[in-house]
């Protein structure tokens, strides 16, 4: 599509330039979440694939650590600049949807100012990576959709890459697939090119479904824990958070946007896809926010709705629809200029509700609250990231005091166990600073990497089943409580450490126990 003279490509470099700078600004803020610890630690073993995840992830965890050095901030270097693209393909996704310039621009802000954007850019998670592979597919969707069938070959090579982060890009594959079976476009089954994107996508996955299928599927082993363990809450919460990932105006353009999409045959499948992608994640108990892709799609695709309810250029076509040829043709020249009537207000009424958003969004998502007051704030409530962000210098601070307090003889025969992978993280995260021993873990990957040597007979543990760990060892004492200084209640707040002596089997009899998923 040509460029008009106007073109929006400056507003949308700009918001795309300013989220980067925001997300770079704040990101030492708070410190690690539990989640870049684990990765950081992931990243330290290269591998094909983790029980867990996939190894795109932890390579970025890796890679920024190389270029960038091991802190904080260069870890979130590339979400930002995720984020950023995301910005921008949202805009683009607009401009394919017959946005105009003012629909590009309302894109591009509306996205970037969202809860979901700003926490994927501020914090490297699988979604950071997830979110921008999943937008540039479903752009490149709706252009083979309207008959440029070279695009599924791109659909193919992003969808292979996206199984790198997360096998979830099949939901998207699958949704759409459901779409065009059941509401067409139904002569693209017979796009030989199609069917070249399908190979593409499976040449590109291969070396990862190999590697499932070598480690007995753990992806369904996961999928099946954490079911178990949040599907209910996820279930509960999946309706209010497709709201408010968005926020509440972009809701209200997301209709807009079904009901555009709905209304062009060869993109109505797409339109079908959301809900059908949101009963496949409900069924299985995923999160609100693995269907956040066709959330953008659906708020790009209002855009184009917005701009013209904002402009009054619908009303004005339907007004002329009515009028003789030449009484149109005499009003033109005079309504040239004219601005239609209640325009501005308009512009600045979406605006206003898209700034007000903007400031609920980055206060929500970003570390704009000082830690020390998060206790007891919406803030602390709604983003776990937040939560789960505060605290780690302090977590290994109070267990390498335990450490330190052991006699010399115990501490040359003492591992670390921890129950998850944010306590294995953060201790092997700070190792060197405090002196620490090894780090040993049950969970998730982090089992593969043990057990503890046979000459270890001192274990230091964090837990909250004190119980559990005296069974297993002849002794087990207590020695403080885990505080993160600014009595946030987060998972680590309070726990005790245990100081456990002599294991009462052999470590490679004990270790199949620690394993747990979730």
């Amino acid at each position: 599509m040509p460029e008009t003279p106007r073109s929006a490509r400056v507003p949308v470099a700009v918001t795309a330039l300013a989220t980067l700078a925001a997300l770079l600004a704040v990101s030492p803020r708070y410190g690690y979440h539990r989640d870049e610890l684990y990765f950081r630690l992931l990243g330290e073993h290269p591998a094909l694939g983790y029980f867990d995840t996939p190894p795109l992830t932890p390579m970025i965890a890796r890679v920024s650590i190389g270029l960038f050095g091991d802190g904080v901030t260069a870890l979130r270097v590339l979400p930002a600049l995720s984020a950023a693209l995301v910005v921008v393909l949202t805009a683009l996704l607009a401009r394919e949807l017959g946005g105009g310039r003012t629909a590009r621009i309302v894109a591009a802000a509306g996205v970037a100012t969202t809860t979901l954007v700003l926490v994927a850019g501020h914090t490297l998670l699988t979604l950071s990576a997830d979110l921008p592979l999943w937008v540039a597919a479903i752009l490149f969707c709706v252009r083979a959709l309207r008959g440029d069938g070279r695009w599924w070959l791109a659909v193919g090579a992003v969808a292979g890459v996206a199984t790198y982060n997360r096998q979830l890009v099949v939901l998207l594959l699958v949704a759409v697939g459901v779409g065009v079976l059941a509401v067409g476009p139904r002569d693209v089954l017979r796009d030989r090119r199609l069917w070249l994107g399908v190979l593409v996508a499976l040449v590109l996955a291969a070396p990862n479904l190999v590697y499932q299928a070598t480690h007995g599927w753990p992806q369904l082993q996961m999928a099946a824990a954490l079911e178990a363990d949040d599907g209910a809450e996820n279930r509960v919460m999946f309706v209010p958070l497709q709201i408010l990932l968005l926020g509440p105006v972009q809701a209200v353009l997301q209709v807009a946007g079904f009901v555009r999409l709905w209304r062009e045959p060869r993109l109505r499948c797409l339109a079908l896809a959301y809900p059908v992608a949101c009963a496949l994640v409900l069924y299985s108990g995923g999160r609100a926010d693995y269907v956040a892709g066709l959330l953008v799609l659906l708020f790009a695709a209002g855009c184009g709705p917005a701009e013209r309810w904002m402009t009054g250029a619908g009303r004005t076509a339907e007004r002329a629809a009515g009028r003789p040829a030449e009484e149109t043709a005499e009003r033109a020249a005079g309504r040239a200029t004219e601005r239609p009537p209640g325009r501005a207000g308009r512009r600045a009424l979406l605006g206003g509700f898209l700034a007000a958003g903007a400031l609920v969004s980055a206060v929500v998502a970003l570390p704009v609250v000082p830690s020390a007051s998060l206790e007891g704030t919406p803030v602390a409530a709604l983003n776990e990231v937040a939560r789960e962000s505060v605290g780690w210098p302090e977590f290994a601070a109070r267990v390498a005091a335990v450490v330190r307090d052991l006699l010399p003889a115990d501490r040359a025969r003492t591992v670390l166990l921890t129950e998850n992978y944010g306590e294995a993280g953060a201790l092997t995260r700070y190792a060197r600073r405090y002196g620490l021993p090894a780090v040993y873990s049950g969970h998730n990957e982090l089992y593969r990497y043990g057990p503890p040597p046979a000459s270890a007979r001192v274990a230091v543990v964090v837990t909250d089943d004190p119980a559990g760990y005296a069974r297993s060892f002849a002794s087990c004492e207590r020695h403080g409580r885990i505080d993160n200084g600014v009595g946030l209640s987060n998972e680590e707040q309070h726990l005790p450490i245990l100081v456990c002596r002599d294991p009462v089997a052999p470590w490679d009899r004990l270790w199949p126990q620690a394993r747990h998923y979730s």
